[in-house]
């Protein structure tokens, strides 16, 4: 495994997962819609190939795939990432316009971007890949206040399912990341709310931490599939959250 697509690659476990592979080596799709970001990441690594694009656009994506596998050859493995955290509430709170656009980008762009991976990589010789998806702790128990968010986590769980059984005819494993509380811009906010609210955040982790895991997902041979990792601050409440 050489080359990979990370989407989501200008913050957060995206970025952390972006550097790492770049640092072992990959050559690496940078998918995102910040086009500064992606040139300014890309300037200090030859093997970096910045993609601009939105992944809740089908045209873009498919474009955006299409130049990666000419740069890069072969697509050898789709980081399916990208997401959102809408702001949060009891569904009679969540705004609609907010829930629209956390099935867009959160179901729809995965979707998006697995059929494209899934694609090239039926036809590519050789034939197969992998295709990991970010899920979310929340893919398994739902944060409080977040419907939206939780919905389309335990949704991935079944896009992840599909695209392994459907995946073995081609040589296409598909695995899914759980990850609880990596520290990100994103997480920080969640911790700053709770604060605010006098309540007592939950534990983080070293958001590197959770890209080195994925890295061990795609070093993997594809006789061999991790099909469900669940890494997370240790002290989080997972276990019998609820």
């Amino acid at each position: 495994m050489t080359s990979i697509i990370i989407t989501g690659a200008s913050s957060g476990i995206g970025r952390a997962t972006a550097e790492l592979f770049l640092a072992e080596g990959w050559t690496v799709g940078l998918l995102a819609r910040s086009a500064d970001t992606l040139n300014r990441m890309a300037s200090d690594h030859t093997n970096a190939v910045p993609l601009i694009a939105d992944v809740t656009d089908a045209h873009a994506i498919k474009t955006a795939f299409n130049a990666f596998q000419d740069k890069a050859g072969n697509i050898d493995v789709l980081f399916n990432n990208a997401g959102i955290f809408a702001p949060g509430g009891t569904i009679d709170e969540i705004a609609l316009d907010d829930w629209y656009q956390s099935v867009n980008v959160n179901l729809n762009g995965m979707f998006l971007c697995a059929r494209e991976a899934f694609r090239i990589m039926r036809h590519q010789s050789p034939q197969g890949g992998r295709i990991i998806n970010n899920g979310s702790i929340a893919a398994h128990v739902p944060r409080p206040n977040s419907v939206h968010y939780s919905a389309t986590k335990h949704a991935i769980t079944g896009l992840t399912r599909s695209l392994s059984l459907d995946g073995r005819a081609f040589n296409i494993a598909c695995g899914q990341i759980d990850i609880g509380n990596a520290r990100t811009q994103m997480v920080q906010g969640l911790v700053d709310a709770a604060i605010a609210d006098g309540q007592q955040p939950d534990p983080t982790m070293a958001v590197e931490d959770a890209a080195r895991s994925v890295l061990h997902m795609a070093n993997l041979p594809l006789e061999a599939n991790v099909q469900f990792m669940t890494v997370m601050a240790t002290m989080m409440p997972y276990i019998g959250r609820g």
